[in-house]
């Protein structure tokens, strides 16, 4: 069966650093199930459109999620940054 996900890893890599900041690659790899390159990639894409900044510290690096930038597709273009983290942070009580 093939695997997938209805979060791409540009999703997933924003969720990720929205909630730990100061995580290394490696760490962001290793939570995602991809490699440290695809994290580069992803964390460049993400720099690129507005998406993510961040500062070197010396021991590492600190990410800041702009949450005011709409999603890029025309379809969620109305939709910002803190809409979606919110969502994809939100635990729901399973019913039974």
């Amino acid at each position: 069966m093939k695997k997938w996900n209805f979060i791409t890893n540009h999703g997933l890599v924003l969720l990720y650093v929205s909630h730990n900041p100061q995580c290394t690659m490696r760490e962001m790899a290793n939570a995602l199930g991809v490699t440290e390159r695809s994290i580069q990639r992803v964390l460049k894409d993400l720099e690129e459109e507005g998406y993510v900044t961040w500062q070197g510290t010396g021991k590492g690096n600190i990410y800041e999620v702009n949450h005011t930038r709409g999603l890029k597709h025309e379809l969620t273009r109305d939709v910002i940054v803190a809409d979606l983290l919110d969502l994809l942070g939100q635990k729901r009580k399973r019913k039974h």
